[in-house]
């Protein structure tokens, strides 16, 4: 659930784009909420571009039909995906011949077989091949779904750069930071250069320099994890439509056409709305998404939370359940597939008010955090940061949190679960939602566009990264997300 929508804006997931009243049913929404949200999501004074110009983000395609939506008041263009626009990618692809993916981290592999697959299925004659250091372990993993040696579909890294006409760069921040150089120098005249993260205009821009002219740079960046774009993109073989929403920017458009060769990625992942951004934009509102309600404040806040509750007398594994537990279940399906309010109301009255209380508290002090985190990304001091741990990594390697006696205790809960008794919590449902809304206004203030916002802030969260934190738990992402980073 939630995977074929972009969320509500003002119940802080907008109703899907398939309904052309989504706003009105937002607006109708916002009238029914707490008294304590409403005041949370009032108008603030913004020193930078406001929201509702976000229609500014225009963009050109020839093969693809742009939609003008209306987000509770602010007008954005969108393009629907879904497998029945497969035909389309023999023009959006025309003259591309090899799409070069290079890395085997989270997203490489999904992005790789969905290409592949959706390629196939259009009966287009391009090669998507796989490009790695040979002596990579990740060469078998490759391997192992059909990219070989022997079909000229798996070599080294920069063979494939430099024979690709369309180079999908999925190697890590830091890795990315060290290359850039030699990836562009190696590039083809005329090809493309496609991200997924738009880190590396970050580290160009603190370096002084810019991309080479001849080439066009596109930007596709699905919101959730790798193992979600590809498992939802499988669904989505019996239910049109399923996927991760992607947003899609093109820094650089060299031969007039990387408008269409950014969307045709986009659908040909798997993508059921793509939505329009900038590298600049992508970068601030994802860095500070990872370290805010996507990953680093979920940790600080269960750890927070565990230790109140031990505190106040709860065993452990009770105080586990409370916190983690409540988070990556309960409240996570509930905001995915009713909405932030809807938490509130499942809530008695005693409930309720805890809820108040907690989210009260909680708010103010994780907006100051959060704005402190966006300022340290838009800077550029944080993208400094990520580039100085990678050079330390060989000799400092990270440490795991896993090892802490609070995950420890996680592993036991996680094999006795029973989904059904997991406890929705009111403190921590009120600390969170108030944690969840501290990252969208920061946002809102910034003046990023409605659909990056809900997509960011929200979805991804409850729809990739929880569930994914659920299953296998919160310490195992933060620390594979770290990893993935420095590597």
């Amino acid at each position: 659930p939630g995977a074929f929508s972009v969320g509500q804006v003002r119940d802080c997931k907008m109703q899907t784009l398939r309904a052309p009243v989504a706003s009105q049913t937002a607006l109708r929404q916002q009238a029914q909420r707490p008294a304590f949200l409403k005041a949370a999501v009032r108008p603030v004074r913004r020193a930078s571009v406001q929201v509702a110009n976000a229609v500014h983000l225009d963009f050109n395609t020839k093969v693809f039909k742009k939609e003008l939506v209306d987000f509770a008041g602010s007008e954005e263009y969108i393009v629907r995906g879904g497998r029945d626009k497969y035909p389309l990618l023999k023009d959006a692809f025309k003259g591309i011949k090899s799409i070069g993916v290079v890395g085997w981290g989270s997203q490489a592999p999904a992005q790789a077989q969905n290409l592949r697959d959706s390629i196939k299925e259009a009966g287009l004659d391009i090669k998507v091949s796989i490009g790695l250091r040979m002596d990579s372990p990740s060469v078998t993993e490759a391997e192992a779904v059909g990219f070989t040696k022997a079909a000229g579909t798996l070599g080294d890294v920069f063979d494939v750069i430099s024979s690709s006409d369309f180079v999908v760069l999925l190697i890590s921040d830091a890795a990315q930071a060290k290359l850039y150089p030699r990836i562009l120098a190696a590039m083809k005249p005329g090809a493309t250069l496609g991200l997924s993260h738009g880190f590396l205009l970050g580290v160009m821009k603190n370096d002084g320099v810019d991309f080479r002219k001849d080439i066009n740079v596109v930007l596709v960046a699905p919101k959730g994890m790798g193992p979600s774009v590809r498992r939802l993109y499988e669904q989505g073989k019996s239910v049109n439509g399923a996927g991760i929403n992607c947003s899609f920017a093109i820094q650089q458009d060299a031969t007039g056409t990387a408008g269409d060769i950014a969307l045709g990625w986009a659908i040909g992942v798997g993508a059921p709305f793509a939505f329009p951004t900038t590298l600049e934009s992508e970068y601030k509102s994802d860095i500070y998404g990872e370290r805010c309600i996507l990953l680093g404040a979920v940790h600080g806040m269960v750890e927070a939370l565990f230790r109140r509750y031990t505190r106040q007398g709860m065993s452990d594994e009770e105080a586990f359940k409370q916190s983690v537990e409540c988070i990556t279940g309960p409240i996570s399906k509930t905001i995915s597939t009713k909405g932030m309010v809807a938490v509130y109301n499942m809530l008695d009255d005693a409930g309720k008010k805890v809820f108040q209380e907690a989210y009260a508290a909680s708010f103010k002090p994780a907006m100051d955090i959060c704005l402190e985190i966006y300022e340290d990304v838009a800077s550029g001091n944080e993208i400094k940061s990520v580039v100085q741990a990678g050079g330390r990594f060989d000799r400092f390697p990270m440490g795991k949190i896993d090892g802490t006696y609070m995950w420890k205790v996680g592993q036991k809960v996680r094999a006795a679960r029973d989904e059904a008794k997991i406890p929705l919590n009111p403190f921590t449902a009120g600390v969170y939602i108030a944690t969840m809304m501290a990252t969208i206004e920061v946002l809102r203030e910034k003046g990023h566009p409605y659909s990056e916002i809900c997509n960011e802030s929200i979805i991804e969260a409850v729809d990739s990264l929880n569930p994914y934190m659920h299953a296998r738990g919160v310490a195992f992402m933060v620390d594979n997300c770290s990893y993935m980073h420095a590597r």
